[in-house]
């Protein structure tokens, strides 16, 4: 069983491109060669800058043959439908078969496929794979039609089995495959000849290239951290930063280099920015006071003078860019010294958020309004949760976010800091718009609570008032990711406050809603029910559990109702939980067929004189001190309490319905039985509506 090895040599593949295009290569390689007959025990895909590299392991020496009979339209069908099936075989008439059939006699073709040599298959598929290779962008070069990310150089193409390496023969576009390869371009640009793919990957070890993308991101962090170690500073995370260089060098080599002193004022992430946007630059910090006063570049080759050149040449460039940050940033601390931070973002009013919700300015009016209106439920001073909320945008209008958009809040909060702003202003300006997913962290600080929740609610109840909700997939205005942010800030912050009242109150007050304010609240109310099964279904609490919880009061107060719903979670994991849920059922069951086929409602209370047994009068006993106990865990909002209260209910309700039959032939008997039926609903409905339980 050979192995096979394909290398596309090229010129340099963009870094983004890479990593799916070698899981495009594997993919559709093996995914043809199985259509084609052929079988494999393993496949491994490689990308670097130049080039794409597959090996497949333990791949059949060719297809099997096949046969395969196949029906055909019967004796007397039109000429037209025979010679259609006739090209669909691709036999002669002669060659079909006449068998007998229900509906009489029909035509029957026996096709056998020969197998094919596995050199065969994978030129095929191998030539099928380029020419429909799925790049995001490609191109062609000189005269021919062959296109690819970028002009293509050569093809390695070999079957290695016991007889030794063999070239498939194959010619795309005028590059006929063969057995070399090219090393690194500029350190070993010498073709050599290679047999397997063990060889091919020493060879590429010896020829400074390391195939592996992330062996070369390893050497590049384990080599980055040991230079910053040594000098007593640390290199600033960015995965993402080292994903995408470990794609733009395949013999990586370290660098480090001094920022100058005329720009280690300027905040950390201003630094950090420029040089990650502009320059691919990993940033170096002070551990203790996190300055960012060193760089790390990667460079793609050994030199003799240890790279002080590439250094110098990237510590020009990165001076002219930092020269353009610090501009940036004295120009934005002049406007606020001059005029405040309100002042500052003055040309917001001229902005438009939306067309059918005002400007920026307008909408920066209604957060400050509703911050107020929160800043009490979160422990925040409400005038303080109006200033934050006032000047948190500002920064949008400054050079230093125009220049660099990732910024906005970060300046924000250093602009607020040296506009003399404090007690937490600064901080809410800078974490206002967390979490932006479900990984983020939460603010927790009051007035950033205060300001995050009452910028994502004004999105909402805006985008509510004119009518632009998500639909289906469509989510132009990421309403969903502001609702989830809306659930984390108040369950993570342990926040008491009626959003359906807030809701209300937000579209009178700010948008004008007038009397479609209660329809747009319970409808946004409605969504956010919706974002919150989602999220409560990923911490593990069942579908039918939240259901539950939600169909009764107060199901807009989330940290009440998560908090219900996670205490009927735990309840139901007992015994008793358990089997009261199936005695409610029953009990509910009923009475709910009683009162269909009565047209009555039973719900006049039942009279504990009427009981007959003992098992009656324990029922009559356990529900009076279970609606006891259950008032009062509800009122001290001990929900553990109220479900541990319910369930105590199993053993009688399980004794009345083994002693007792409800539906007596004694007409007042049956009715007072069913009023007490009513009364074990009313007192379970008062925890959670048990009916949406499933099971």
């Amino acid at each position: 069983m050979p192995d096979l090895l394909i290398e596309l040599l090229s010129e340099e593949i963009p870094a983004r491109m890479q990593a799916k295009a070698a899981d495009d290569l594997r993919r559709l390689m093996t995914d043809g060669l199985v259509e084609a007959g052929l079988t494999y025990a393993g496949a491994a895909a490689f990308a670097t800058p130049r080039r794409l590299t597959l090996t497949v392991q333990g791949l059949t020496a060719e297809s099997p043959t096949t046969r395969e009979e196949r029906k055909g339209p019967r004796a007397d069908a039109p000429e037209k439908a025979l010679a259609g099936f006739l090209r669909s075989t691709g036999l002669s008439r002669d060659q079909l078969e006449l068998r007998d059939d229900k509906k009489g006699q029909v035509f029957f073709a026996t096709i056998e496929r020969a197998g094919r040599p596995a050199d065969a298959i994978v030129a095929e598929v191998l030539e099928h794979t380029i020419r429909n290779f799925p790049w995001p962008k490609s191109m062609r070069w000189g005269a021919g039609d062959l296109r690819w990310v970028r002009p293509l150089h050569s093809i390695l193409c070999l079957l290695t089995d016991e007889a030794g390496a063999r070239v498939v023969p194959l010619d795309i576009g005028g590059i006929a495959a063969g057995d070399t390869t090219a090393g690194h371009r500029f350190m070993s640009p010498v073709r050599f000849t290679v047999t397997g793919f063990d060889d091919y990957a020493a060879a590429l070890s010896r020829a400074h290239v390391i195939l592996e993308a992330d062996d070369r991101a390893a050497h590049i962090w384990a080599d980055a951290t040991n230079q910053a170690f040594a000098l007593g500073l640390e290199v600033v995370e960015d995965a993402g930063l080292l994903h995408e260089v470990a794609g733009l060098v395949e013999w990586p080599v370290v660098l480090m280099g001094e920022i100058g002193g005329d720009f280690l004022e300027l905040p950390p992430e201003v630094l950090q920015t420029s040089m990650r946007e502009h320059q691919k630059f990993f940033s170096v910090r002070e551990p203790g006071t996190g300055r960012i006063t060193r760089f790390v570049t990667v460079a793609n080759r050994e030199t003799a003078d240890d790279g002080a050149a590439i250094l110098a040449g990237n510590r020009k460039v990165l001076d002219a860019r930092l020269s353009d940050a610090k501009f940036f940033w004295e120009n934005d601390l002049r406007t606020i010294r001059e005029k405040g931070m309100e002042g500052m973002g003055a040309p917001l009013a001229d902005v438009i958020f939306h067309a059918r919700l005002g400007s920026q300015a307008d909408r920066i009016a209604r957060i400050a309004s509703l911050a107020r209106e929160i800043a009490p439920a979160v422990g925040a001073k409400p005038d303080l949760a109006a200033e934050a909320a006032r000047i948190c945008k500002a920064d949008l209008a400054s050079e230093m976010v125009y220049e660099f958009p990732e910024l906005q809040g970060v300046m924000g909060s250093y602009y607020a800091e040296f506009a003399g702003h404090d007690d937490g202003v600064p901080e809410a300006c800078a974490e206002h718009y967390a979490p932006l997913g479900p990984s983020d962290a939460v603010p927790t600080a009051p007035v950033s609570v205060a300001v995050a929740l009452a910028d994502k609610l004004d999105i909402l109840t805006g985008f509510w008032a004119i009518d632009e909700k998500p639909t289906g997939s469509k989510d132009p205005f990421a309403l969903r990711r502001a609702a989830l942010g809306v659930i984390r800030l108040v369950l993570e912050n342990d926040v008491r406050t009626r959003l359906y009242e807030m809701s209300v109150w937000t579209f009178r007050t700010n948008l004008d809603a007038g009397e479609t304010a209660e329809s747009a609240s319970e409808d946004l109310l409605r969504f956010l029910h919706d974002r919150l099964k989602v999220y409560l279904r990923d911490k593990g609490i069942p579908h039918d559990v939240i259901e539950a919880c939600l169909a009764i009061d107060g199901a807009d107060d989330l940290t009440l109702l998560v908090n219900r719903a996670n205490a009927l979670a735990d309840v139901l994991k007992t015994e008793d939980g358990e089997n009261l849920v199936q005695g409610f059922k029953r009990a509910n069951n009923i009475l709910s067929q009683a009162e269909a086929a009565d047209g009555v409602e039973y719900s006049f209370g039942a009279d504990p004189k009427l009981a007959e047994t003992d098992e009656e009068r324990s029922l009559f006993k356990a529900l009076d001190q279970a609606g006891g106990a259950i008032s009062s865990a509800i009122e001290a909002e001990d929900l553990a309490a109220a479900m541990r209260g319910m369930a105590a209910l199993r053993a009688p309700v399980d004794a009345f319905f083994e002693a007792v039959q409800v539906n007596a032939d004694n007409s007042i008997l049956r009715r007072n039985r069913l009023n007490l039926l009513h009364q074990i609903r009313a007192t379970c409905g008062r925890v959670a509506d048990l009916t949406r339980l499933e099971g």
